[in-house]
């Protein structure tokens, strides 16, 4: 599923059911047969395809230590389930702002296993005062846009 598609998904899931914590429903949508832990794994085209992004950003993301596939006997990439769920977690993280810095050491201190639970989660906690700065300021900004729109001939269309 691309990475828009998700999005997509996500955001409709979200908005029929306010109850449900949109971590909730990603984990639904990740949950099906798209990223199934039993799933044969992907080649570099299909994961790509699937998660949205470029073979080039894949590889790119696998030199910089973001991801690393397993090689088949014919020395192919492979991405596992568990690949396929980083890379969507690196898509949201790089889409909210996150510099390719913090993700290098976030993913470092994540393969460095439980002890570092305390330090990953300082990093998520700056990444989400970031990423609520980003949800101000485009509040901000739909209120400009919602505020002419008005002196262009009454009230937007909801």
């Amino acid at each position: 599923m691309a990475t828009d598609d998700l999005m997509g998904r996500l955001l409709d899931v979200v908005d029929d059911d306010a109850s449900d914590s949109a971590i909730d429903a990603l984990r639904v949508l990740l949950d099906d047969s798209t990223i199934d832990g039993d799933a044969p794994p992907r080649s570099v085209t299909d994961a790509a395809v699937l998660v949205g992004l470029s073979a080039h950003t894949l590889r790119y993301y696998e030199q910089e230590g973001l991801v690393r596939p397993a090689r088949n006997a014919a020395g192919y990439r492979e991405y596992s389930a568990g690949d396929l769920r980083r890379l969507v977690f690196l898509t949201r993280m790089r889409m909210s702002g996150m510099s390719m810095r913090d993700l290098k050491r976030y993913i470092a201190l994540v393969e460095q296993g439980p002890a570092t639970e305390a330090q990953r989660r300082e990093i998520m906690l700056v990444q989400r005062d970031r990423i609520r700065r980003q949800l101000r300021e485009l509040t901000l900004s739909l209120e400009a846009t919602e505020y002419k729109l008005r002196i262009y001939g009454g009230h937007p269309e909801p």
